[in-house]
């Protein structure tokens, strides 16, 4: 489970770093009728090269502070991945 800070109509989708113990997302799409929400699990699920299927948003639907859990992936992996995206 890890917590993300999304940044709707941005010039383009990357991850920016940690704010306030989350995860900074840029995604290009605007937060209306769930299009931020998706294309932020699509972006999550490129970066950390896995489906879709398994990154739910858990808390925080219509908000930019979310919780997201991602399945079939140990927590050490996706810490390990989460910080070497940070980085950038």
């Amino acid at each position: 489970m890890i917590q993300i800070r999304v940044l709707p109509r941005s010039s383009r989708c990357e991850v920016v770093g940690i704010q306030d113990g989350a995860l900074k997302i840029k995604i290009t799409s605007p937060p209306l009728e769930g299009k931020a929400n998706d294309e932020c699990i699509r972006f999550l699920a490129d970066q950390l090269k896995i489906r879709k299927s398994q990154i739910e948003i858990i808390a925080g639907r219509k908000a930019r502070k979310k919780t997201v859990i991602v399945s079939g992936i140990k927590k050490a992996d996706l810490e390990a991945l989460v910080e070497s995206r940070s980085a950038t």
